[in-house]
C-alpha cells in the first residue's frame, strides 16, 4: 500500500511576526482543571483540535509549535465549541493563532486527515492514544490533524507566544521534555512520504 505523501516546504518559504498578545485563559495546570470541571459539568466532554504544521530545512522535517512561558509547549489549536465542526473549528483557531489581522495575509488552510485521537480519562494531564476500557465519561477527545501549507506564507504569532520549529528527531521519546502527546508525532506521522520541494 502507497504511503499517502506530504509536500512540505523550506522553512525560509515563510515569514513570521507578531500581533497582539492573546492570554491563556489559565494561569496555572490547577486552574485549567478547575475550569475544565466547570465547562465539563455544562457542556460534557472537552472536544479540542491542533494542527501539525510541517515544513524542513536541510531536508529535515520540522513541526511548528509554539511556546508558552519557559516550558509549556504545544501545536496550535485548541477547544471546539458545543457542535462545532472539527475541520472548521481548526481552521479557526489556526487564524487566531497564526493568522495576520490583515484580510490580505489570509491563509487557505487546507486541513487533512487526522493523524491521532487522544483521551483524557480524569481531570489530570495524562492522555491515552485510547479511551482505557473502563473509562465510560471520558473528560477530554483531542485530535490531531495534518495540515498542508502553500509554498509560500506569512504567520502571526501573538506577542506573548514565541514560535518554535522542531526538528522530528528532537521530539522523538522526549516524553518529559514535550508531553506524551508531542513526543509521539514522530511515530504517528511515519506513515507519510514527505516530498520536500526547495
Amino acid at each position: 500500500m502507497a504511503c499517502p505523501v506530504v509536500n512540505i516546504y523550506q522553512l525560509n518559504s515563510y515569514a513570521f511576526g507578531t500581533k497582539e498578545d492573546k492570554f491563556e485563559k489559565d494561569t496555572s495546570v490547577a486552574e485549567r482543571f478547575a475550569r475544565m470541571k466547570v465547562n465539563y459539568m455544562k457542556e460534557g466532554m472537552r472536544t479540542s483540535v491542533e494542527g501539525i504544521l510541517v515544513l524542513h530545512e536541510h531536508n529535515h522535517p520540522y513541526i511548528l509549535l509554539l511556546q508558552v512561558g519557559n516550558t509549556f509547549r504545544k501545536l496550535p489549536g485548541g477547544r471546539l465549541k458545543p457542535g462545532e465542526n472539527e475541520i472548521e473549528g481548526l481552521k479557526r483557531k489556526l487564524s487566531s493563532k497564526l493568522a495576520a489581522n490583515s484580510s490580505a495575509h489570509q491563509p487557505d488552510w487546507q486541513i487533512g486527515e487526522c493523524v491521532a485521537t487522544w483521551w483524557r480519562p480524569n481531570f489530570e494531564p495524562i492522555m491515552y492514544p485510547y479511551c482505557p476500557p473502563h473509562i465510560t465519561k471520558p473528560k477530554e477527545c483531542k485530535k490531531l490533524f495534518i495540515v498542508h501549507l502553500s509554498q509560500k506564507g506569512y504567520f502571526e504569532v501573538p506577542g506573548n507566544l514565541e514560535m518554535l520549529t522542531v526538528p522530528l528527531f528532537e521530539l522523538y521519546g522526549k516524553d518529559k521534555t514535550y508531553g506524551r502527546v508531542l513526543s509521539a508525532i514522530p511515530n504517528q506521522l511515519s506513515r507519510f512520504r514527505f516530498n520536500m520541494i526547495p
